[in-house]
């Protein structure tokens, strides 16, 4: 899939200086062949890192590179379909002709492509500094009134790298600390990489501590580098791993299930993979029972619909969507890829859905315009205290 976009990149390049005029041949082959050199760049680098030969210390930085060119092609792609639109419109509109010369000019072009540089610049740079902490309220079916306020903070798609080094997680772990969550979860997407490629960079994750808990579930990631290794790994720094498995924990005298479920890219193994389980809602419901409320952690939001028909599920938290990346992107194409479901607060028949935004994404496609990482912190609220509450305020 990466070669196949990547193959694209210099049709896009030949189409940003084809229409533009005025041009020279000279000066249309040099714009031409600086664009597609740039195309070449990206395409050059997805060769390097699928061709396997390298060290994931330094594949990770060839990642890095290849998705800041693919991050400019995207927006490049919108400019021209914009441009194009706006091209039309004014053939379509014979008072204002003139229009048609601007949209096809050299300025708007330099200028548009200026703006792409720095936006996918700007992007990678979002996309790389350490999240802040964002809290919320969210109404759980069934919470009882003993629950209330619970504080869980969510660290969903870490992905850690030789990229996002010791000290970014760091940052994360002390915000989480500072945030004085009562639960900790890791919904998946920890971290990128074998464990000797990225397992030091981890490290701080043992920090993490909360007084009923830190739990994890496997994310696609942890698939594609020795899903053994990282899940034994995360177990001796003393982290609560759920691998189809629940936790019942007593709460102000009420029980608590929180479990955490495979990820359904085991349904569609590939060559990439190396480990891992598959989803067994089945294993998780039952898991469950006894319990007062039951939190599900399911890396794709996806698996919501499977959960939500149980009936058994009052609440399940994802990521994997990083929130979309960008505004726009976030709609039009990660949204049709995940059953409509980006980032935030959702209600699946009688199950609330929360899809974080993430506190970190794969190095591959790091950028983020408009859509912030963020460490989530949800306060959880029972029906029954958020309906007295409404009443309180009643004239």
């Amino acid at each position: 899939m990466t070669l196949f976009v990547s193959l694209i990149l210099p049709l896009l390049a030949i189409w940003l200086w084809w229409p533009v005029n005025p041009l020279s041949k000279r000066q249309r082959r040099w714009r031409m062949g600086v664009s597609i050199g740039l195309a070449l760049l990206g395409l050059s680098f997805a060769t390097l890192w699928r061709m396997d030969v390298f060290s994931y210390s330094v594949e990770a930085w060839i990642q890095l590179v290849f998705g800041w060119v693919l991050v400019m092609f995207v927006l490049l792609l919108a400019f021209l379909l914009l441009r194009e639109a706006g091209w039309l419109l004014s053939r379509l509109l014979p008072r204002r002709s003139g229009l048609a010369a601007l949209w096809h000019g050299t300025g708007f072009n330099h200028g548009a492509a200026t703006v792409i540089v720095l936006l996918a610049t700007l992007g990678i740079y979002n996309g790389l500094k350490p999240p802040q902490v964002h809290e919320r309220d969210l109404v759980v079916p069934h919470l009882p009134k003993e629950m209330d306020g619970l504080r869980v903070a969510v660290l969903a798609d870490l992905h850690i790298s030789p990229v996002k080094r010791t000290w970014r997680t760091q940052r994360i772990v002390d915000a989480t600390l500072a945030a004085k969550p009562d639960m900790i979860v890791l919904p998946g997407d920890m971290a990128d990489g074998g464990l000797e490629d990225s397992g030091r960079f981890a490290e701080p994750l043992a920090l993490l501590k909360a007084p009923y808990g830190v739990w994890l579930a496997p994310g696609n990631h942890e698939y594609y580098y020795d899903y053994s290794a990282w899940m034994a790994h995360f177990r001796q720094m003393g982290l609560g791993v759920l691998e189809n498995q629940s936790a019942l924990l007593t709460i102000n005298g009420r029980k608590l299930v929180v479990s955490g479920i495979g990820d359904l890219a085991a349904l569609k193994p590939t060559s990439y993979m190396h480990g891992g389980l598959a989803p067994d809602m089945q294993a998780v419901v039952d898991g469950g029972r006894g319990g007062d409320v039951h939190v599900l952690l399911a890396h794709q939001p996806k698996q919501a619909r499977a959960a939500a028909a149980t009936g058994a599920i009052d609440l399940q938290i994802s990521g994997h969507t990083h929130g979309g990346h960008m505004l726009g992107f976030d709609r039009w194409v990660v949204a049709p890829f995940n059953h409509g479901y980006v980032r935030g607060e959702y209600r699946v028949r009688e199950m609330a859905l929360f899809v974080s935004s993430g506190v970190g994404q794969w190095d591959g496609f790091t950028a983020r315009l408009g859509v912030p990482s963020s460490i989530d912190v949800l306060v959880l609220r029972s029906p029954a205290e958020s309906t007295e509450q409404r009443r309180s305020v009643l004239p």
